[in-house]
């Protein structure tokens, strides 16, 4: 549904956008229920999608739109991919909600067990932030410590404790980067700048001793698309293991998404404990955790580390990921999201080149990224010196054009098994178009 049927699509207007959007301002903050969806800081007001299938979102004003935030990268199969959205439905028939043990959690342990060598042993959550939150939790009873470490830039759910950007020197006074988090409580954590390897030997050499975990983004997603260098993180598994931390993978945003799985296989680095969400769910609610034996039995009720959901291995939300895992693991469907990804960067790329833009992209696995500035960033202080400027203009360009990115230049791109060439090469014509207004 590419080219012809998403321009015809663009002359419907935005009205019932609109009136759901003052609406909604008078009953929710913002008028949303996540920050990113206000499309505050693209300048536009925000579209309501009333329905989505394949690669394509339908807003409530009846227009079409190329989807590249797929949810955030939950929606790798493409949107209601028939056979996910059977499983929901026979789950939802037979058991809604529980409060007991059920069979799908069993069968989706030992089938993400499976796939993920360094999980030995998982407890399923409702979130990436919960799953992060009592991973912390758990490293911090095992190792005895109470520091943390984290990178510039790496998101990891909004839990207060996570919440926090650089101080000075080597960063030991942090900052909230949310109003209502204490001092108190971001005290324990330590924050350097992401593939910087001097800093993070420093701060292991000078404070090792206090490190209970150090967690990480193998690939950072939520700083647009950053990638690690791949000695940064062994770097990063050498000096936890050497001072007695836990390495901690979060892999919310690249597990299921990349060649081999997920980031800790590509790189051929096995973490302590890794977060997964998004993906393994098929566009239901999820987070997990696991890893080593040792540590997970940690938890209660076998160890003395709380935690507990009603909602946790939800049996509708395993169901999907039951259907939904087999599928998007097959390195045929992980190699097409590779390729599509790899077509949208280089394309980027080469429009950036015959115009000589100041605009630069990247990809791994299924993820991609635009940045507005001639280098692809390696830390977050280069991608804040991006041109926010010619991005806002550039987005809202291609939303014109019916194609859908991230309403932040902070956000990576995702395509899914649902996209073609051929939507790439429109997105692409898009691009060329738009980036050639924006300068």
């Amino acid at each position: 549904m590419a080219g012809d049927s998403l321009r015809q699509s663009k002359e419907h207007s935005l009205r019932q956008s609109k009136e759901l959007f003052d609406r909604a301002c008078r009953v929710m903050p913002g008028g949303v229920n996540s920050p990113v969806r206000s499309f505050s800081a693209v300048g536009i007001t925000p579209i309501y999608m009333s329905a989505a299938k394949g690669a394509h979102l339908t807003d409530v004003d009846g227009n079409i739109y190329l989807d590249f935030i797929m949810a955030f990268g939950a929606i790798a199969l493409g949107h209601q991919h028939p056979g996910v959205i059977d499983a929901i439905c026979q789950s939802a028939n037979t058991q809604l909600a529980l409060g007991t043990v059920h069979r799908n959690e069993v069968e989706f342990a030992e089938l993400i067990s499976s796939l993920v060598p360094s999980i030995e042993q998982i407890r399923f959550v409702t979130s990436g932030t919960e799953a992060v939150l009592t991973a912390v939790r758990l490293a911090r009873a095992f190792s005895g410590r109470d520091k943390l470490v984290k990178f510039a830039g790496n998101y990891h759910g909004h839990a207060d404790q996570l919440l926090v950007k650089a101080g000075s020197g080597l960063l030991t006074y942090p900052s909230a980067s949310s109003a209502g988090v204490t001092l108190a409580s971001i005290s324990d954590t330590l924050v350097v700048p992401y593939n910087d390897e001097q800093a993070l030997t420093q701060l292991f050499t000078d404070r090792g001793h206090e490190i209970a975990a150090l967690i990480v983004e193998p690939v950072a997603g939520n700083m647009n698309l950053v990638e690690a260098n791949p000695s940064f993180l062994q770097t990063c598994r050498t000096l936890t293991a050497k001072f007695g931390a836990l390495l901690i993978f979060d892999e919310v945003i690249t597990g299921f998404r990349v060649t081999r799985l997920t980031a800790q296989q590509y790189y051929g680095i096995r973490p302590d404990l890794t977060i997964l969400g998004k993906v393994i769910g098929g566009g239901m609610p999820i987070g997990a955790f696991g890893g080593r034996r040792e540590i997970m039995e940690y938890l209660a009720p076998k160890g003395p580390v709380y935690q507990a959901g009603t909602f946790g291995a939800h049996p509708v939300c395993l169901a999907a990921g039951l259907r939904a895992v087999p599928l998007v693991s097959q390195p045929e469907t992980l190699e097409s999201l590779s390729a599509l990804a790899r077509r949208m960067s280089e394309g980027i790329n080469q429009i950036a080149r015959s115009r000589q833009l100041p605009v630069s992209s990247n990809c791994f696995g299924g993820l991609f990224g635009i940045h507005f500035s001639s280098n692809v960033p390696r830390s977050l202080k280069d991608v804040e010196a991006g041109d926010d400027v010619a991005f806002r203009s550039f987005f809202g360009k291609m939303l014109d054009s019916g194609v859908l990115l991230a309403p932040s230049r902070f956000e990576a791109g995702f395509v899914s098994a649902a996209h073609s060439n051929a939507d790439i090469d429109f997105a692409l014509e898009c691009a060329d178009r738009s980036l050639a207004a924006c300068f």
